[in-house]
């Protein structure tokens, strides 16, 4: 019996708290929207009487709410979440409408929502960061492209929602690839539902390190045919065949500097065409003939040339060296025509 008696008192408390806030909400749920925008600018955030006025203009406006979400139905972005961005915008333009102004809070309302709306999408959705031009064309493109659908009866092509946007082809491109940014796939989500099934890092594919080497080798064989034939004999032997430079000059009866030599040229070459070095820069064969002569060809080239009848002249490559120095005496004697005197004896 004790503990009847106190659940009692207590329930009665809780129906008399909970009947009067009743009758306020069916007092103001009776007012028009300027005389709860009166209670909301005259009573301070804390109030209650204010929270109940907004909660009646809320509940008045959730139809507006809902259909400025529905433009967005098509998006990945759940409606519920669509829904609670709108009250905050719905709430917003509660607070901060003047009825002075002259408009209804229904168009003040409308232009809060659907920028709240939009603020959602281009601040959370985007996985990565996107213009909010992109971000703009891509909600136009889904808005058109569901329009086109109902009108067409069909699926429109992107020619469609071109013309009917007036903006090119490209333009539109970059906002399907922008579009893409709205969701992103962890690479260790499952490919299915199965136990122990993959994960979709296992079906990327990996760099192929012999894919290089590919490419590489189809390179080299273009400038292949380019070579002497004992050059690539020898690039064979060395890279194929493994052999060192001595094993190769005793197979072909050249000297290891020989070899060496031939191999140095025949890998410069193919280097030189490879980098895409111009025709004019390459080293012509003439000069590697000359490089790679006998003893005989370098000491001819070594040697000055002969002289020629009008080279025997003083400075020139061909005249004649002066004479030696005899001393002053033969300068005395001699050259007559020298004013040098000796100075007398004494």
């Amino acid at each position: 019996m004790t503990t009847i008696s106190l659940e009692i008192p207590a329930a009665a408390e809780q129906v008399q708290v909970v009947r009067p806030a009743r009758q306020l909400a069916d007092v103001l749920a009776a007012m028009d929207d300027g005389t709860l925008l009166g209670i909301i600018r005259s009573l301070p955030p804390g109030s209650e009487r204010r929270a109940a006025a907004s909660a009646a203009l809320v509940g008045r406006y959730r139809g507006l709410v809902w259909a400025c979400a529905q433009r967005y139905s098509r998006s990945p972005e759940p409606a519920e979440d669509l829904v609670q961005e709108g009250y905050v915008g719905l709430l917003k333009a509660i607070n901060n409408f003047d009825p002075a102004i002259g408009l209804s809070l229904a168009a003040y309302a409308y232009p809060c929502i659907t920028g709240e709306i939009k603020r959602h999408f281009r601040d959370r959705r985007w996985q990565i960061h996107v213009n909010r031009s992109a971000q703009e064309l891509v909600l136009e493109v889904r808005q058109v492209a569901g329009q086109l659908t109902q009108d067409l009866g069909r699926t429109p092509a992107e020619s469609d929602i071109a013309c009917h946007m007036k903006i090119s082809g490209d333009k539109l491109r970059d906002a399907r690839r922008a579009e893409l940014a709205l969701s992103a796939i962890s690479l260790d989500a499952p490919v299915s539902s199965q136990t122990g099934a993959a994960v979709l890092a296992d079906l990327l594919g990996n760099d192929d390190p012999r894919l290089d080497h590919m490419l590489g080798m189809r390179a080299v064989a273009t400038h292949w045919g380019e070579l002497p034939s004992r050059e690539q004999k020898i690039l064979l032997m060395r890279f194929q065949g493994n052999m060192t430079q001595a094993e190769i000059g005793r197979q072909l009866g050249l000297s290891q500097m020989h070899v060496s030599r031939l191999l140095a040229h025949a890998l410069g070459y193919l280097r030189l065409q490879l980098d895409g070095v111009p025709e004019n820069s390459r080293p012509h064969r003439g000069r590697r003939r000359t490089l790679i002569a006998g003893g005989q060809e370098r000491k001819r080239r070594l040697l000055p040339a002969a002289p020629r009848d009008g080279d025997l002249r003083p400075g020139s490559a061909g005249a004649a060296a002066p004479a030696p120095h005899r001393g002053p005496a033969h300068a005395r004697g001699n050259d007559r025509s020298s004013p040098a005197r000796l100075p007398a004896r004494p």
